[in-house]
Order: C-alpha cells, then sequence, then structure tokens
C-alpha cells in the first residue's frame, strides 16, 4: 500500500514555530499544504491506485481531494487512520458537518463525534494500526491502495517518521515496527 501523510496544516505550522499547541481544532490546510498535496497527486499519478482510504480531518481529505480528481478512484473515509488524538487539532468536525462540506463522500460509517474526549494512549494507537495492517493485508488489491493518514498513525504503522506531503509503500504482512520513537 501507499502511505501519504497529509500535506502542511495550520496546526503544522504553528507549532513547529513554537512547539506550542495553537488550539486549532482540526486545522485545515495551508497554501503550502494544498501545494504539498498537488504535488502528491504529479507524483502518485505514475502509481497504480484503485483507491483512497482517507482520514476523516479536514487536513487529510483536503490532501485526498487532488489525488482523486486526478486519478479518478473512490475514496473511503475511515476513522482508523485518524491522527492519535493529543492535540487541538485532533478534534474532529462532525460527521454531519463533514458530509455538508463534503457532499461526494460518505461519512455514514463514522460516529457524529468519531474522535476520542481524551488523549489517545500509545497503546491505543498501536492497536488501531495492528486492526488496519490486519484488515488492509486481507484485500486482494492492498498493493493498489494509497492510504491519506497522519504522523501518528503512520508512526505506529511503520515506526517511520514522515514528512508532511510525503509518501512511502509499506507491506501490512510485514511485521509492525519492534520500535516506535515517539518524539525524535
Amino acid at each position: 500500500m501507499i502511505l501519504l501523510r497529509h500535506g502542511q496544516s495550520l496546526f503544522n505550522l504553528h507549532f513547529t514555530a513554537t512547539r506550542r499547541d495553537p488550539g486549532i481544532p482540526d486545522a485545515p490546510l495551508t497554501p503550502l499544504g494544498h501545494a504539498q498535496a498537488e504535488q502528491a497527486a504529479e507524483s502518485l499519478a505514475r502509481e497504480r491506485i484503485s483507491r483512497i482510504i482517507v482520514s476523516p480531518y479536514t487536513r487529510a481529505l483536503q490532501t485526498a481531494a487532488p489525488i482523486a480528481r486526478r486519478l479518478a478512484v473512490p475514496i473511503t473515509v475511515s476513522p482508523l487512520v485518524r491522527e492519535r488524538y493529543a492535540f487541538a487539532c485532533d478534534i474532529g468536525t462532525p460527521a454531519s458537518e463533514l458530509a455538508r462540506a463534503w457532499p461526494g463522500h460518505d461519512f455514514s460509517a463514522l460516529e457524529e463525534i468519531w474522535w476520542p474526549a481524551m488523549e489517545e494512549s500509545r497503546e491505543s494507537i498501536t492497536g488501531r494500526a495492528a486492526r488496519f495492517r490486519a484488515e488492509i493485508a486481507a484485500l486482494p488489491d492492498w498493493r493498489e491502495v494509497l492510504v491519506v493518514a497522519h504522523w501518528g498513525f503512520i508512526l505506529a504503522l511503520t515506526g517511520e517518521s514522515v514528512p508532511n506531503g510525503e509518501w512511502r509503500r509499506a507491506d501490512p504482512a510485514a511485521p509492525p515496527p519492534e520500535e516506535i520513537i515517539w518524539h525524535p
């Protein structure tokens, strides 16, 4: 499968500069983040992709949009690939509001409030990553699936810290990472 970290969000921009939570719920992409999404669409156009699985956070939906348009592939919204809830940007948007903002996507599988109420433990996100790994490995077309997710989820899945707007291939049948370094 291909794992793509969403483009730069307003949270990423401010947090990188200050190392403090700027308090932006469901942070959207910055202009650089939109450019990174377009760049990803350009580079992924050469890959065989049959569908996209995307996190319900706005920054991930915005990152997936130009790729889905360019490749004309369906999008599945999955809270399983969401970010580890730890900052204000991890407060999501209710499913009914997402459905109004993104009428071409199906949000019916989401609870109205689909993100946790409190900080998610490292064990919880690694458990989610393990469930996703098993689910995706069972699909016959997993090699053609693009997953648009987040730093923490990709780290829990692969052990690798991926910069905004970059993508990596991953084999869901490979063993999980032996060690995860959460804060380098």
